[in-house]
């Protein structure tokens, strides 16, 4: 028989007071949960009896509820059900256990307020449960056992419908187990209940195994079990399968998963964070940092094997409530950087010993006493202002500390390290060719006590810099520019000085880029200046040869006459230097010939559709013809038969001998034309000749055609939607004839052009 090796330590909690130290700092909201918070369950082998094949498990269960808020107070029994789990996925019950609660305790913790106020309303209270399985037939199936119960806080953030979810605490004893007669590995702390938003989380959730076997960690999906039923207000039975507590003889596994509210958080993920919160596989460690505040179900699964075999799942389902600490009273100072530790403030003067130290420290109204001390060449130096001004005796390395509510449990304090450097200057000259652009030369004359200089930065405007000392640097505008220096020394002092500089010259060379030097006139010319540097405030003048002129820096010109061109271009900066240069012969206009032609007739019709061309072009060498710009057309006076009615378009495109043309369009309008002509009389005698009162005519494109025939009474005895359709005298076409004598038509239709015509007439039916 294995002797029980950790039932005395059940209920040892003081390991649970360092967690509720760190993480119930200043929760900005009062836990909601209104029933229990989390739960796990743990057994150790009593005794075995390997002939009669029976083994015999003491059960530990745990459970934790918020004490403060008015909740469910723990069950008394605790109502446990061992289920068989099958080989089909199935759970077989095999006998329940009322398991009596052995003690109750709340969880003290000393809460240090020097770091945080201490919130209001937290009370967490633990119940333990103990009690034997009996004995239990050593099997090839697990036993798992399960205690159910409803419910959790509605306040959960990472859950679905938390207020509806009940939990299920859960352990699997393997068949290896029960051979063994083993001992389940149990947590050895309980999980921080609040913990503080964007701190780094770090806690030890691993466990301890008296036989030393491995044991695997990972989150898991906590169990939804149970309901509201039975509960004030919900109907039922509490022992219902949703219920507050379930009966395990009717309720067996599975369950149902929580639902995680994807795809923020899930069972491996149920925190989010950044980094992630996450658990270490080997060593249990949950690290990382949360960002999110708010209530967070977690899932931690230890899983135990021996020699590569599972003995036991052991399953913890528990609630983080994350939120923002701030903390009561911090010592900050305005500062230059922070030492490599991060915490000594390190504050450097350059050329002036006396410092006046800025506090930020915070939180004012938490602060009662503020003690300055400065280590002044042996001596003592004290200030008791928030802020503090210091005269140091010359150069050199001063240390200090500024503490707040010295002595009180309420207190802090930061180092300072103050460094008095040399003093430090910035200055420079220049130098360049006022009238003729050129580069700019630099030099520095910077000065600095530690005579050393490290570094220096030139600022030329919006596009150039250097670290040179002494820079030379082509502006490609001109205008007033703002020239800053700044410089750092070996002790990292740093000054600046900017002065303006007056750039006003000329370009040293005039460069255009004519975008044609060749063409037909009207030839149109782009001039592009590529003269640097010059603006809109210099005087320019361009002078093309023809006559025309422009002031702007790159001009369009137009030239209308053939012939062959100068081009003369000046520049005069607003100090009044001048450069000027000419470009002889440049531009070479050639004539181009003048397309035009007209055509008879004028106006053309379905009826008429053929055209007679004549040329009026001027200086041309060749001449083509396009009908529709697909058709072409030969001779110097053509004519064309237009297949169809509508717009077409005529182009002709004449060619100088040089090489230069012209085109002209003109469009020609085919009017689609319809027409219908009406008898006065016919004689539906079936001759053969004239038994139909229709109209003639060409229908082609008429629309909406209508036509009714009234007889002298004004009764409708006919109407047809169908031009090509004749009245034969009946009544309708096919009742009995009508009499001789005179009819009423009226016609309506739409010609092609979408105009409405409508004819009314008589005609005399005669037999």
């Amino acid at each position: 028989m294995k002797k029980n090796r950790f039932l005395d330590k059940m209920l040892n909690l003081k390991n649970n007071n360092a967690l509720f130290i760190l993480l119930f700092c200043l929760i900005s909201f009062g836990l909601q949960a209104r029933h229990i918070i989390g739960g796990e369950m743990y057994y150790s082998c009593v005794r075995i009896d390997t002939v009669m094949k029976k083994v015999n498990f003491l059960i530990t269960m745990k459970v934790y509820r918020d004490a403060a808020s008015g909740g469910a107070l723990f069950d008394d029994p605790a109502l446990i059900g061992i289920y068989s789990k099958q080989a089909n996925g199935t759970y077989r019950f095999v006998r329940k256990l009322e398991l009596p609660s052995v003690a109750t305790k709340k969880l003290d913790y000393n809460f240090d307020t020097r770091c945080y106020d201490l919130p209001p309303n937290i009370e967490v209270e633990v119940g333990l449960y103990t009690g034997q399985t009996g004995d239990l037939d050593i099997s090839n199936l697990s036993y798992v056992l399960v205690y159910q119960r409803c419910c959790r806080n509605e306040s959960i953030s990472n859950i679905i419908a938390p207020g509806d979810n009940g939990a299920a605490y859960t352990i699997e004893i393997t068949p290896e187990a029960q051979r063994s007669c083993n001992n389940s590995p149990q947590f050895k702390n309980f999980p921080p209940i609040v913990i503080c938003a964007n701190q780094p989380l770090k806690f030890d959730h691993s466990v301890v195994d008296i036989d030393g076997d491995v044991v695997i960690y990972e989150f898991c999906n906590p169990i939804d079990a149970g309901g509201k039923r039975g509960s004030s207000g919900n109907g039922g039975s509490p022992m219902d399968c949703d219920g507050v507590t379930p009966a395990p003889e009717n309720c067996p596994p599975p369950y149902r998963l929580v639902k995680f509210r994807a795809p923020f958080y899930s069972a491996s993920n149920p925190m989010g964070g950044n980094p992630i919160v996450t658990i270490n596989a080997t060593t249990g460690l949950i690290y990382g940092t949360p960002v999110d505040q708010g209530q967070f179900v977690v899932g931690v699964c230890a899983k135990e094997y021996r020699n590569g075999v599972l003995l036991s799942i052991i399953q913890r389902d528990f609630q983080f409530n994350v939120t923002y600490c701030a903390p009561n009273v911090s010592a900050k100072l305005k500062s230059d950087s922070l030492d490599a530790s991060g915490q000594s403030y390190i504050i450097n003067s350059c050329g002036n010993n006396t410092i006046t130290f800025l506090n930020q420290s915070t939180k004012i109204e938490n602060i009662r006493s503020y003690l300055w001390e400065f280590d002044i060449n042996g001596n003592l130096e004290t200030r008791t202002t928030r802020d503090a001004t210091i005269t140091f005796p010359g150069l050199g390395k001063y240390e200090g500390i500024m503490y707040l509510n010295r002595g009180t449990i309420c207190a802090d304090s930061a180092k300072i390290s103050v460094n008095i450097y040399p003093d430090i200057a910035a200055d420079f000259n220049y130098k360049y060719d006022t009238c003729t652009a050129g580069p700019v030369l630099f030099t520095d004359l910077s000065t600095t006590g530690s005579k050393k200089m490290t570094n220096w930065n030139w600022v030329f405007g919006p596009n150039g810099t250097s670290a040179d000392q002494n820079p030379n640097f082509l502006f490609n505008t001109p205008g007033v520019k703002a020239i800053k220096l700044s410089v750092k020394d070996i002790n990292g002092c740093v000054a600046d000085t900017t002065r303006n500089i007056d750039y006003f010259p000329v370009p040293p060379l005039l460069i255009i880029d004519p975008s044609s030097f060749n063409g037909c006139e009207p030839m149109s010319v782009f001039f592009k200046n590529l003269s640097v540097p010059i603006d809109s405030t210099y005087e320019i003048l361009w002078t093309f040869g023809d006559g025309g002129t422009s002031d702007r820096i790159s001009p369009s010109h137009v030239y209308t006459t053939p012939g062959v061109y100068d081009v003369h271009l000046s520049i005069k900066s607003p100090i009044g230097c001048f450069i000027e240069a000419d470009y002889p012969n440049w531009i070479t206009v050639r004539q181009s010939p003048d397309a035009g032609f007209s055509y008879t007739p004028s106006e053309l019709s379905s009826f008429n559709k053929e055209i007679f061309i004549v040329d009026e072009s001027k200086n041309a060498k060749t001449i083509d013809w396009l009908i529709d710009g697909r058709i072409p057309l030969f001779g110097l006076n053509p004519s064309y038969m237009f297949r169809d009615t509508g717009v077409h378009e005529i182009r002709q495109i004449v060619i100088h001998e040089n090489g230069c043309r012209d085109t002209l369009i003109q469009y020609i309008d085919i009017e689609p034309k319809v027409t219908l002509f009406m008898p006065n009389a016919f004689t539906p005698n079936g001759d053969g000749t004239n038994d139909l009162f229709g109209g003639v005519g060409i229908f082609d494109g008429m629309k909406e055609f209508h036509m009714g025939i009234w007889d002298r009474w004004g009764s409708l005895i006919f109407e047809t939607k169908n031009p090509e359709e004749g009245w034969n005298g009946k009544i309708k076409n096919t009742e009995d004839s009508v009499q001789n004598g005179v009819y009423v038509y009226r016609i309506s239709y739409v010609t092609p052009r979408n105009e409405h015509k409508k004819l009314i007439g008589q005609f005399n039916l005669v037999r």
